[in-house]
């Protein structure tokens, strides 16, 4: 069992940068991928990036280059690092990992969310 514990949240000015972090404790696998999703009012849950276990980056093609990911399999700790915040960046972000089960199916864990809010 895997739990994913977020922090780092809070209310931003516009223009402003934070960095998100995310803990995961229990039975991990520091080869799982891990990544960000964000769920601003009123829509649906997306993507915002994902690192592998080896550290490579892949980000949603939306985001202008404005959020960074970066992991420590150290500390089982992923981050999302996030510059020029805009109010439509404010969300809820949502911390996930995901594994594969040997016959393929995916197996996602979430952590419990944490608000970011931008004012302009």
């Amino acid at each position: 069992q895997v739990h994913l514990v977020e922090s780092g949240g809070g209310l931003v000015q516009a223009g402003g940068s934070l960095r998100l972090s995310c803990v995961a404790s229990g039975v991990v696998s520091s080869i799982n991928p891990m990544g960000w999703y964000r769920q601003a009012p009123g829509k649906e849950r997306e993507w915002v990036a994902s690192i592998t276990g080896g550290g490579i980056p892949d980000y949603a093609a939306s985001l202008e280059g404005r959020f960074t990911i970066s992991r420590d399999r150290d500390k089982n700790t992923v981050y999302l690092q996030i510059s020029s915040l805009k109010p439509e960046d404010t969300a809820v972000y949502y911390c996930n990992m995901y594994s594969f089960a040997p016959w393929g199916t995916r197996s996602d864990t979430w952590g419990q969310g944490i608000q970011v809010t931008v004012s302009s």
